[in-house]
């Protein structure tokens, strides 16, 4: 993978994302002037604390891109660390689920994205899903807690899936030899992310604007079909827009850009289910104007793995 430096493609396409950044800080500060009632100045102030927050994520995944491949695994590692360091905070352990976790944190987790390092695909594709799934329930099997047994493997089953197996399909993008895409695969890294997260920022401007039917109100009360169906179109508007930097004709990108949009939506829909059962509204407070690690990633947990896998079945030989 080459360097920012070196891709003109993957800088014009970094640029554009810093050039969006001063625009909408920009528009954020002449929106905080104007406010005027109490409603629109809490609106204006979560809108402007999520701009703040993309700027120092931005500044972090630049650091990871011009590291090349290392740099973007441990970047995603730690990611998946913090992600699922929240999650387990928050679902009910016991004394015998702690051996099962120490080897969830430092064994299982670790290996998945050594796996992708060295590119070895068929184990890593079946390391979690398989061998890990076996582990979880044989491991707090023999620490002989057998209350609500299969609840608590589930649950660690789960976050593994999500936090590990999942959100480690983004930086495996990285070890995909797409005929005459060769060290630009950086280019679809910032893709994936570029679609899922404006996608997640659409679906909420459009919401705001003209959103009056709620999808499901008890599980996402700020999810609307009208932020819905507007944030899904612009963002697929958007990813087709960016074809340029893809191996993919604009309606093949166009086509991922959906797929992305909707899978990163069902990603934050399950995500926050997840919370009202536990009665939180964010999984942490890392970041400002975000919540936690999670509640940033949830919907590119669920569109990783699938886009990694279209790439991966029609693109390479």
């Amino acid at each position: 993978m080459l360097p920012a430096i070196h891709d003109a493609k993957l800088a014009w396409l970094y640029g554009g994302v810093l050039f969006l950044l001063v625009v909408s800080t920009l528009i954020g500060r002449w929106l905080k002037r104007r406010r005027k009632s109490e409603a629109s100045r809490a609106t204006i102030e979560n809108v402007n604390a999520r701009i703040r927050a993309w700027w120092k994520m931005c500044a972090i995944f630049a650091a990871a891109i011009l590291l090349g491949r290392v740099g973007s695994l441990i970047l995603f590692g730690l990611i998946s660390f913090l992600a699922l360091r929240e999650y387990m905070t928050l679902v009910p352990t016991r004394r015998g689920d702690h051996r099962t976790l120490f080897w969830s944190f430092f064994v299982i987790m670790p290996l998945q994205y050594f796996l992708i390092g060295i590119q070895w695909y068929g184990f890593f594709a079946i390391m979690i899903p398989v061998l890990a799934f076996v582990f979880v329930p044989t491991s707090i099997a023999i620490a002989g807690d057998t209350a609500h047994f299969l609840e608590r493997a589930a649950k660690i089953q789960f976050g593994i899936m999500v936090c590990a197996y999942c959100l480690s399909h983004a930086p495996a993008l990285l070890l995909l030899k797409i005929p005459g895409y060769e060290g630009q695969d950086a280019r679809l890294l910032l893709y994936l992310v570029i679609v899922d997260q404006m996608s997640d920022v659409l679906q909420f401007v459009w919401g705001k604007l003209i959103g009056r039917n709620k999808i499901a109100w008890r599980v996402s009360p700020n999810k609307t079909w009208e932020g819905f169906f507007g944030g899904v179109l612009s963002a697929t508007a958007l990813g087709a827009a960016l074809w340029w930097a893809t191996p993919f004709t604009p309606l093949q990108s166009a086509g991922m850009s959906f797929t992305i949009c909707i899978l990163g939506f069902c990603g934050g829909l399950v995500m926050s289910a997840i919370k009202r059962d536990i009665g939180i509204k964010d999984f942490g407070r890392v970041i400002e104007g975000h919540g936690g690690i999670l509640d940033r990633i949830d919907s590119l947990c669920f569109a990783a793995p699938i886009f990694f896998h279209l790439v991966r079945y029609y693109f390479v030989p």
